[in-house]
């Protein structure tokens, strides 16, 4: 059996020390029988010891041995190819985990400085730090000089290989070469041997003139480990070099500053690092994948997978995040051109891209299309009611912020330019005002200047990054650009406008562009180049990671590339949204929940209809902070949790509600908000914690969850919208799986998925559990009694997929048709077709059940819903028509027992 080329579903697992390649191989057979294609799993190559993600790759020409290494992965490919699955495996290109003592590329690198093979392989400024060319290592808890004098960094000898290094706990600092002969001149004497061992060492050193090669170097240590006693009389040298000697802590400080690195307080990074990160990440370093080299390097292990047909796509991590990222999709698509020569069907890649608002995805070269972010928030905004959203808008603007969400956004950009990505803003102003000293005309707009107007560039600018090549900006690119700048603009002191001009000049690289004289080209598409891997880590974490938890309005749409001041979708928008995606993205992902997403997609599903239940919730708010008023602490003068907090909190424990008996909801949201807290980064954050306030928060949950005046007031409200966020969640399962794109199926959340964000929702997964419902098959109407169990859920899952899979043509290559609905519910019902041919398969879903449901105190009677869709110019064959008006479907019909129908149809003639 050969899965298909494009994926009919995909299903996400995550893979882990405790979840490895055999227990993967244990569950494929149950994936078969939902009904997914292809497994999509998170990244398989060597990670970082204890890794919980395997984003932090250490070695890419290994399997990752924590997951079970080559013999276990055998097993599962072995299974896949028995049921017939694919593997769309999760690769990382953007950068590599780092520090430590188990990343060979950035050891040697750390060891051979610039000469290193693999220094061109990270994105390093070598040249940013005083004095000559050093890598800043930022991994010490302390000030360096306290640390150095504590006795912190250890020199030690490695027998085994004849090698010294620099230790700092667990990170390693390989020592220079070099800088041997001075530490075994410095460790025999102090020694005091001079005859056996010592003398050979004494001989040794002799032998040795100038800085090594490599291949002296490496015939040095095998030379030095083979002298008997060697490591007795240097491991009792490098007392010399311990603070407990006299003059130890100035010596091993004149060894490190030798080294092709400066050790430094993990502080210094915002503020001095020299290497491109993953976000503020210290651990993880840029990758220059755009060096043919490292290119080859980095998919080596890859490639060989998917030559041999094993590994039948990718998701590329972080794309944003590459020099020139349509430029590294050229280039895969070259690379597996070569690898799978006699391929019929083109190889399926996946990009993660985050969309702003509006934002079309740029033509990537054989990109299917994105992990489906936007689609996610889509399916979300056509479910909120836009009725309701604005009474929402007061409640928060009484209780929180009542700023415009731009203004929050404005805020924390500002916020993380000053702190956790200052040092990558700093070098960009730098690089900037260089290029403007090297022109008469410009050579007089002082940093200042040039500072406050890349600000204002930054702060506006609306999505995560452009595409401007060497060959210049796109009609897009300039687009977006003149955009921001006039956004800028408007906000700056009028005598910028001159500054303006140059800046867009050099965004735009019409400053370089031919018949221009007088600007360094190289120095402005370095600029460029740099600017565009910057915006993207900025938007992340001001827009993600501290905005999305300042503002609190709905927290259904604080959601990675979506909007927390989006207003609702109308249904006719929502149909030119699918058609739109037919042209340009047709087989991207349709997620509803991921690794990274914000809360578990029942969760969120809940929280929409706060839309439809404004005026309830603002009342249930007001109850419950009058039964918790007394539990409101201070730390320091202020309220603790923050009123804006406490809003938080009961819309996080609404999606969670009510507690599962299986787990700790106590401890549960408290880590949820605790995080939630520090990423908003008001009254405490990961950079300086506020142990105070982070223990009132924490103890103000638990003793909410041990109220009862408290918990008898919100539990009411908390059922009823239980049963609205179900029924929400059952009309989201059915837009992923009908509309255009691939559904994908986070690992668990076949039934209610009510996490928190992650850790919460990386949790182990019972699939014996799942799998055992596979042997059941109950009606509808038993299902919807008993909705809160989930089957019926993972119910329609498995029916729909069933559906899809019956109907894999249309879905694979079909249009996307729009179908009339008519009555008084007309604006309750999403209602489409996907042809192929002759072959259609209709979707009729319901949305906005309030009003159906009495608030929710009720699962949906068939004869609550009042109307019919159109079915012109369709003819259903399943299921059988069983009577009512030509070319319509009723909707009491319809949606009898469950708000989602899909039906099989012909066109007719």
């Amino acid at each position: 059996m050969t899965p298909p080329a494009i994926p009919t579903a995909t299903y996400r697992l995550q893979l882990t020390a405790r979840f490895g390649f055999d227990d993967a191989a244990k569950v494929v057979p149950y994936l078969k029988a939902l009904g997914i294609t292809h497994v999509y799993a998170s990244p398989i190559l060597q990670a970082h010891a204890g890794s919980t993600h395997g984003y932090d790759v250490t070695d890419p020409t290994r399997l990752n041995p924590e997951l079970g290494g080559d013999d276990a992965f055998a097993r599962l490919n072995a299974a896949l190819q028995a049921a017939g699955l694919g593997l769309v495996v999760d690769f990382v290109p953007n950068h590599m985990s780092v520090h430590y003592a188990d990343n060979p590329w950035w050891l040697d690198v750390l060891e051979w400085g610039q000469a290193s093979p693999h220094a061109v392989s990270f994105d390093i400024d070598w040249h940013a730090l005083p004095g000559r060319p050093r890598v800043l290592v930022p991994i010490l808890g302390r000030p360096y000089g306290e640390a150095l004098a504590a006795g912190e960094i250890k020199l030690r000898y490695d027998p085994a290989d004849g090698s010294f290094s620099a230790w700092y706990f667990e990170h390693r600092l390989p020592v220079a070469p070099a800088s041997y002969r001075a530490i075994l001149r410095t460790a025999v004497a102090a020694r005091g041997a001079r005859e056996g061992a010592g003398r050979a060492i004494f001989d040794l050193v002799g032998a040795q003139s100038g800085r090594p090669t490599r291949g002296e170097a490496a015939a040095f240590k095998g030379a030095l480990a083979a002298i008997p006693g060697a490591a007795d009389v240097i491991a009792a040298g490098l007392a010399a070099y311990n603070p407990a000697h006299p003059n130890g802590t100035r010596a091993l400080h004149r060894l490190l500053e030798r080294q092709a690195y400066r050790l430094a307080h993990w502080r210094l990074a915002n503020r001095r690092i020299n290497y491109r990160r993953f976000f503020d990440i210290n651990t993880l370093a840029g990758l220059r994948i755009e060096d043919p080299g490292t290119f080859e390097r980095l998919h080596a292990r890859m490639a060989t997978l998917i030559a041999g047909g094993v590994v039948t796509g990718l998701r590329l991590d972080h794309i944003d995040g590459l020099s020139d990222p349509a430029g590294y999709c050229a280039r895969l698509h070259e690379l597996v051109a070569r690898l799978r020569p006699d391929a019929r069907a083109p190889f399926y890649v996946l990009i993660e891209k985050i969309l702003g608002e509006n934002e079309r995805l740029p033509a990537f070269e054989n990109v299917a299309g994105t992990t489906g972010y936007e689609w996610l928030n889509v399916i979300s905004h056509v479910l909120a009611d836009a009725r309701g959203l604005p009474a929402l808008d007061r409640l928060w603007g009484e209780i929180g912020d009542a700023r415009a969400f731009t203004a929050v956004v404005a805020q924390a950009k500002r916020d993380t330019m000053g702190s956790l990505l200052a040092s990558e803003f700093q070098a960009l102003c730098r690089m900037l005002e260089r290029i403007a000293a090297g022109h008469p005309a410009t050579r007089d707009y002082d940093a200042e200047r040039l500072r406050a107007v890349f600000t204002g560039f930054v702060i506006h600018f609306p999505v995560y990054r452009t595409y401007v090549t060497a060959a210049g900006a796109s009609a897009a690119d300039r687009a977006m650009i003149d955009g921001t700048i006039a956004a800028a603009r408007r906000q700056a002191d009028a005598t910028d406008g001159e500054v303006f001009d140059f800046l867009r000049g050099v965004l735009t690289l019409d400053l370089v562009a031919p018949g221009r004289t007088g600007y360094s080209r190289t120095r402005v598409t370095r600029f460029v180049r740099k600017v565009q891997q910057f915006t993207g880590p900025m938007m992340a974490k001001s827009l993600e990671d501290t905005a999305f938890y300042r503002f609190h309005r709905l927290l259904a749409f604080n959601e990675v590339g979506g909007s927390p001041a989006a207003d609702g979708l109308a249904v006719p928008a929502f149909h030119r949204l699918m058609q739109e995606r037919i042209e340009t993205q047709p087989h991207g992902l349709t997620a509803t929940a991921t690794h990274d997403t914000k809360r578990g997609e029942d969760a969120r599903a809940r929280l929409l209809a706060l839309s439809e239940i404004p005026e309830e919730w603002a009342a249930g708010v007001a109850q419950w902070r009058s039964a918790n008023a007394g539990l409101i602490r201070q730390a320091g003068g202020r309220r603790v949790p923050s009123v804006a907090h406490e809003y938080m909190l009961y819309q996080a424990l609404l999606g969670a509600w009510p507690p599962d008996p299986d787990s700790d909801l106590a401890a549960r949201l408290g880590a949820y908000a605790l995080k939630a807290a520090r990423e908003g980064k008001q009254d405490t954050s990961w950079l300086d914690p506020d142990e105070a306030y982070e223990k009132g928060l924490t103890g103000f949950i638990a003793d909410t969850l041990k109220n009862k005046a408290f918990v008898e007031g919100f539990d009411p409200l908390a059922r009823r919208v239980a049963l609205l966020g179900a029924l929400n969640s059952l009309t989201q399962i059915a837009l992923k799986i009908a509309m255009p794109g691939v559904p994908d199926f986070y690992q668990g959340s076949e039934l209610w998925d009510l996490s928190f964000v992650d850790p919460d929702n990386r949790r182990p997964v019972d699939f014996a559990a799942r799998a055992s419902a596979l042997a059941a098959d109950p009606d509808a109407r038993t299902l919807a009694e008993s909705w809160r169990d989930g089957r019926i859920k993972f119910a329609l899952i498995r029916r729909l997929l069933a559906w899809r899979r019956s109907l894999a043509d249309v879905f694979a290559h079909g249009d996307y048709r729009p179908l009339g609905v008519e009555g008084p519910h007309r604006d309750h019902v999403i209602a489409f077709a996907r042809t192929w041919r002759n072959d259609a398969a209709i979707l009729v879903a319901g949305r906005h059940f309030a009003p159906l449901t009495g608030g929710g105190r009720h699962w949906p009677r068939a004869d609550a819903w009042q109307g019919h869709v159109v079915l012109d110019g369709f003819s259903v064959v399943d299921p059988p028509d069983r009577g009512g008006e030509p070319g319509r479907v009723a909707l009491s019909q319809a949606l009898a027992n469950v708000p989602v129908a899909a039906l099989r149809a012909t066109l007719n003639p």
